[in-house]
């Protein structure tokens, strides 16, 4: 059997794709690299390095998600992009100084999943989970944009990506990986953002 670093990106990509693990990991391993040579390269404002290398992380997660090989260029080309696209946003959006979300953040009033047909929202997934009450966790559309607004003006960046990649469908020791950060501070990100969502809609 091979190991991990026999495989190309390609392959590594759908040996994720169908359920490997692993093969994800090592491909953040493996272009981890890259990242922090991107991330040296650009300046935050307010911020510092660990920000984007965050930011990048988050590029090359969105790379193997959306990569085709029958549309796109190699692997480490499209990542490249990503990577980079991921990284600019975030320093313009800093330059801009603008506390509203990066635009690849997703919508608080969007579906978690859009292909189940219960159309669960986010802030029903962030509730605590005591709250149960069908009418207490229905928000309309304009009070889930006011509630998301309130929600990333206290959000710090790094709970920010945490909910990135948490609503995508990672669990806490794949978010751990593409932050770099011990599961733990994932756990206790996923807390505080809970609690954060419990003391806005009890306003």
């Amino acid at each position: 059997m091979k190991h991990m670093e026999e495989y190309p990106d390609e392959e590594l990509i759908d040996m994720y794709r169908a359920g490997n693990e692993q093969a994800i990991e090592y491909i953040f391993e493996r272009y981890k690299y890259i990242v922090r040579k991107k991330a040296k390269a650009m300046f935050l404002a307010g911020g510092d390095s660990d920000d984007l290398i965050q930011e990048g992380m988050i590029g090359l997660y969105k790379a193997v998600r959306d990569y085709d090989k029958q549309k796109d260029a190699s692997f480490m080309t499209f990542a490249g992009m990503c990577i980079n696209r991921q990284i600019l946003n975030a320093v313009t959006a800093s330059n801009r100084k603008k506390n509203t979300p990066l635009n690849t953040y997703v919508s608080f009033d969007e579906p978690v999943n859009p292909e189940d047909d219960s159309q669960v929202k986010l802030v029903d997934v962030l509730k605590s989970d005591k709250e149960q009450n069908p009418e207490r966790l229905f928000i309309d559309q304009e009070n889930a944009e006011s509630l998301e607004d309130k929600l990333y003006s206290v959000l710090s960046d790094f709970e920010k990506n945490v909910l990135e990649l948490y609503m995508s469908g990672k669990d806490y020791i794949a978010i751990a990986q593409m932050l770099d950060k011990p599961p733990k501070s994932i756990d206790n990100a996923i807390q505080r953002i809970r609690n954060k969502v419990d003391k806005i809609t009890n306003l």
